[in-house]
């Protein structure tokens, strides 16, 4: 038996298991291992302070990313960018993505899923469906009122994202169970990635049978032996229980963290209009020096004084495990549970 869905099918991917997305950290390695698992890898949008400070080009980054994947494996990836106000290299990173799709045959036929975030679909929507329109565009969705807005932007595909996600959230606070409910009864014909809160078989079988086409994963691919990510960030997460995380602002709205110095003295989360007014107010110093934070837990493992996005799914994670073990294991078990369900159906 084999977990086959409309997703699979069009992704050409042998598992329903989608890696989410961390920006601004490095996913390159972790990217191509959930690739070659059978599921579909994700380079985040990165580019840490360092990247910075060292004057890179932070659109280029991507590209070297993307170089690197195509190298180390022949499956196919997938892309995040965020496409905030804040974020302001996202509308020429648009474009370079699908200059260098046309550019290089690899990456053209590799590269078949590029997700926005963080922001409005309809820019991204305009540009990808001109100058890469073989290319599969998901939008994330936090809540019901914007999904509507991804599914008249003529996006190809929803990522349903609820509250229970570790990084960056939306103001609207809704659940996944809830969410990925709501948009499979309005939207049964589009195709939707259950985003949030999965570590588990259980989850992924219980995302199916409500209706999604695939899991999004990013809490337990960190905890993977091949993500990039320090060795004391990733040892925090088994210890961790479901109450261990808190919703504190981030640089693009709520941020889901690991409780810690840093996150504590963030302290609860402001109101969208603040957050407004604190982005207007910020400069390249203050918003560099919100970035580093993230970096010194990445690069340096420094797991007091800097930010640790986790979900509230590390409370289902006792262990580090290869993320090929953690693919094929979960969708054989998720298997065996959808099956199980169906042949109490009499």
């Amino acid at each position: 038996m084999v977990l086959e869905t409309n997703i699979t099918k069009m992704l050409g991917i042998k598992h329903p298991i989608i890696a989410a997305p961390m920006g601004p950290f490095y996913t390159t390695d972790l990217t191509i291992a959930v690739s070659e698992a059978g599921g579909l890898g994700v380079l985040s949008h990165s580019a840490l302070i360092s990247d910075y400070l060292a004057k890179k080009d932070v659109v280029d980054i991507m590209k070297e990313n993307m170089l690197k994947v195509v190298e180390h494996t022949d499956k196919p990836f997938g892309l995040n960018v965020r496409t905030a106000r804040i974020q302001t290299d996202h509308k020429i990173l648009l474009r370079k993505i699908a200059q260098w799709r046309k550019e290089n045959p690899k990456i053209r036929e590799q590269l078949i899923y590029g997700l926005t975030s963080a922001g409005g679909p309809r820019i991204a929507s305009k540009i990808w469906k001109q100058r890469a329109p073989d290319m599969n565009h998901f939008h994330v969705g936090p809540a019901l009122w914007l999904v509507d807005k991804i599914v008249d932007s003529g996006c190809d595909g929803i990522v349903a994202t609820g509250t229970e996600g570790g990084g960056h959230q939306s103001y609207e606070g809704i659940s996944t169970l809830v969410l990925v409910q709501q948009v499979a009864q309005k939207y049964p014909d589009e195709l939707l990635v259950a985003c949030g809160g999965f570590s588990s078989p259980e989850g992924i079988a219980s995302a199916l049978a409500m209706g999604a086409d695939a899991v999004a994963m990013g809490t337990r691919f960190i905890a993977s032996n091949q993500s990039e990510f320090h060795p004391n960030y990733k040892a925090l997460i088994p210890p961790a229980t479901a109450r261990d995380t808190m919703l504190t602002t981030g640089g693009f709205g709520p941020i889901r963290l690991l409780k810690n110095k840093f996150c504590l003295e963030h302290g609860e989360v402001i109101s969208k209009e603040d957050k407004i007014s604190q982005e207007q107010e910020f400069n390249m110093d203050e918003y560099l020096d919100e970035l580093y934070r993230y970096e010194i837990v990445y690069t340096k493992g420094d797991v007091e004084n800097g930010a640790i996005p986790v979900g509230q799914s590390a409370g289902m994670i006792e262990n580090l495990l290869d993320v090929d073990d953690i693919i094929t294991t979960y969708t054989k078990e998720a298997e065996k549970i959808l099956k199980n369900l169906c042949s109490n159906i009499s």
